[in-house]
């Protein structure tokens, strides 16, 4: 079993303070959103810029007694940007149908405002999700920011650590936990790559790649294990020198012994530390479960797949989450795929 050293989640804020990308939060009037903001900024884990008014963030603050001396605020709804912006946003979806006037309409929300930031390069990544839904920030992201060439999937995933005891822990990339319903063949492919990507990116740790199912290896049949099996078949031939393993159970997955006996020559062995669920209820249900019954930290859910980076929040996520994931998405603006 791969353990590793608990010091590589605070490692990451490290290499994010090296950076200081430029990460837009639009959800300000938010009292964890503002709290997690001060700390960022007082830990120089990014650039932090506010969506709002000036006048009514700088109150908020006085009140929850916040330092945010050194955070940038834009009034969005009156910035000098917002025209270019709705007219960049209509030349994205024009081809949608969309008016002039529903840009207007649309860019007066934040998330939009902050993603066409993004889109523009008037800053690096943005984090929202507290308030918002998945549904509203993934729409945002994609509308704005646009998928990446070379993939037909926009996905996410959690990084899921679990305590060992000691300094150790277990380290996981779960994916998809928040976007796609119901993945075909063709998107596990592409959410599997996108997720030991990020291994990579972050961690710098070799991707074992477990394609779940409650079958292995034909001990079960139905559209679910062929889809999975397909989407392994795919994932082997695209990617010949990813270690990866399809379609597996989870003990087998994640189990030296159940993995002896279920797949014996799996190439991931039992230490899987990529885990590519079925369909969104799966890998959903799966995340909450660990965190909340087995004391796991999920950090996330970081959007893939995307031109640039963004990431959602959970809407019970912790100012401590929270902070977490921008001196992430901090660092991962520094990489090259997202």
């Amino acid at each position: 079993m791969s353990v590793v050293n608990k010091e590589i989640i605070r490692d990451l804020e490290k290499k994010a303070k090296r950076f200081k990308s430029r990460i837009v939060l639009p959800e300000a009037s938010e009292p964890r959103i503002l709290k997690a903001a001060s700390i960022a900024n007082s830990e120089s884990l990014a650039h932090i810029i506010l969506l709002g008014k000036k006048e009514q963030i700088n109150n908020k603050a006085r009140e929850l007694s916040l330092d945010i001396e050194g955070i940038e605020i834009l009034d969005f709804e009156n910035d000098d940007r917002l025209k270019a912006y709705i007219d960049g946003f209509y030349a994205l979806r024009k081809h949608k149908g969309m008016t002039i006037e529903d840009a207007e309409k649309i860019l007066k929300n934040p998330v939009y405002f902050a993603g066409m930031m993004v889109k523009l390069r008037h800053a690096d990544g943005f984090v929202a999700g507290a308030g918002f839904t998945t549904r509203d920030v993934a729409k945002a992201a994609i509308q704005c920011i646009g998928v990446r060439r070379g993939l037909q999937t926009v996905s996410s995933a959690f990084i899921i650590s679990l305590p060992l005891g000691g300094d150790s822990l277990r380290l996981f990339i779960f994916a998809d936990c928040g976007i796609v319903p119901e993945p075909n063949a063709r998107q596990l492919v592409d959410i599997a790559k996108s997720a030991s990507e990020l291994l990579v990116e972050l961690f710098d740790i070799t991707p074992k790649v477990a394609m779940l199912s409650y079958s292995t290896k034909g001990s079960g049949r139905g559209p679910s294990v062929d889809k999975v099996k397909e989407a392994t078949d795919i994932l082997k031939k695209e990617e010949p020198s990813l270690l990866v393993d399809g379609e597996i159970q989870a003990d087998a997955a994640v189990h030296e012994g159940v993995c002896r006996i279920k797949s014996v020559d799996s190439p991931v062995g039992g230490d899987a530390n990529v885990l590519i669920f079925p369909n969104l209820d799966s890998g959903n249900i799966a995340y909450k479960l660990i965190q909340r019954l087995a004391g796991a930290n999920a950090l996330g859910p970081f959007l893939m797949g995307l031109n640039f980076p963004a990431s959602d929040l959970s809407r019970g996520c912790s100012v401590q989450d929270i902070v977490d994931i921008i001196s992430i998405t901090s660092l991962r603006c520094k990489c090259q795929r997202f």
